[in-house]
């Protein structure tokens, strides 16, 4: 069986699909920016692949003159064919000290507000406490009364 030329075809897409995809084709060649921030892409590929044939049994009076005894194999025809997708997923950012998951979706700008909702109200309660400080620096009490 490993004679049939079936064998032939998927052999030959599977190595066309080995050679188009690598990891580099998911986790894209980083890019250094001139601050030196780190950015590599991510991507989601998906592939599929299909092969198929058949043998045509010719009727003995379209063999147009052929001798063909019928240990002798039938015509073969076949085909195969592949497909390969690839999107962005999201962009990991490095730099500043941190390490950063940059998402490509529509939610990623609702997810990101939801993650930096705990550094906001950070920052406004530091706010706060500044203000109240420069308020009490600002204004201090003064006492005529001086007993001596």
């Amino acid at each position: 069986m490993s004679d049939h030329p079936i064998d032939a075809l998927m052999k030959t897409t599977m190595e066309s699909l080995k050679d188009m995809i690598d990891v580099n084709t998911i986790v894209g060649d980083a890019v250094e920016t001139p601050d030196g921030t780190i950015i590599i892409p991510i991507s989601r590929v998906t592939f599929g692949f299909a092969a198929g044939g058949g043998e045509i049994n010719l009727p003995k009076n379209d063999k147009k003159g052929t001798e063909q005894d019928s240990s002798q194999s039938m015509p073969f025809a076949g085909g195969s064919g592949a497909g390969v997708s690839v999107q962005p997923v999201a962009f990991m950012v490095v730099g500043q000290g941190q390490i950063r998951l940059l998402p490509v979706t529509q939610s990623a700008m609702l997810e990101r507000i939801i993650d930096l909702t705990p550094k906001l109200i950070e920052e406004i309660q530091n706010l706060f406490n500044k203000s109240k400080s420069t308020k009490k620096t600002q204004n201090p009490i003064i006492n005529n009364n001086v007993d001596i």
